[in-house]
């Protein structure tokens, strides 16, 4: 996926999860422009005072904020993508590359809504996707915010293997050189506990690796079999 309209800013504040700050690069004022964070997880070792930021602008006139923050530099790491909509994006343009006759986004299984239903060979599959932001050591984990909702999804992809669906969780990796995705049991012990769970009676784990500039997200060639 590619952002048309992408400029550069420093990052000065975010006062709660849907705003922050901006210094934009060549703003002819230097009051901090008010700005739409496009992620609701916390993003703290990201979000720091004075990080590079990228902003993509709206095409909206209408809107209260001109700008989206979609990406931030992290020191020996690059750009990390921070848009939550970039994930099924990248997933969605991935599946179309895997020889799937049907693939339909948002579909309802149980009291879920998981984030694609496909066929392939007479087979059905499910597979729902999460983007990874928070890296450590050169892992990626997930979730960066406790996340009941991930839970559930991982719960209803266990029961899918089990009525004979192939499932999968995929995890769009939203940054460069980051080749796996652990549970963060630290900060939500359940979902690590759910994700052991789908695994062993049958879940696949994905991990969606990205190319990640200024301006795009690209997947990274694989296969899901």
């Amino acid at each position: 996926m590619k952002y048309t309209k992408t400029i550069k800013g420093t990052f000065h504040s975010r006062p709660n999860r849907f705003i922050a700050y901006v210094t934009l690069l060549d703003s002819d004022t230097p009051e901090p422009e008010k700005v739409h964070v496009k992620n609701t997880g916390r993003c703290r070792e990201l979000l720091l005072p004075g990080a590079d930021v990228i902003l993509e602008k709206s095409d909206n006139p209408n809107r209260k904020t001109k700008y989206d923050l979609v990406s931030v530099w992290k020191e020996n790491l690059g750009w990390v993508n921070i848009d939550s909509q970039t994930p099924n994006k990248v997933a969605g343009e991935w599946l179309q590359t895997q020889g799937f006759t049907y693939i339909k986004p948002e579909y309802k299984y149980g009291n879920s809504r998981i984030d694609f239903y496909m066929e392939r060979d007479q087979e059905k599959y499910l597979m729902e996707v999460k983007g990874c932001t928070l890296e450590i050591d050169g892992i990626g984990y997930f979730p960066d915010a406790p996340t009941e909702r991930g839970v559930k999804h991982l719960k209803e992809l266990k029961k899918a293997v089990l009525e004979g669906y192939h499932a999968a969780a995929a995890f769009v990796i939203q940054m460069n050189g980051i080749n796996e995705v652990r549970p963060n049991i630290a900060t939500h012990p359940e979902f690590g506990e759910a994700m052991e769970e789908a695994m062993t009676a049958g879940v696949d784990i994905l991990f969606i690796r990205c190319s990640v500039t200024e301006d795009e997200v690209r997947f990274l060639p694989m296969s899901w079999k």
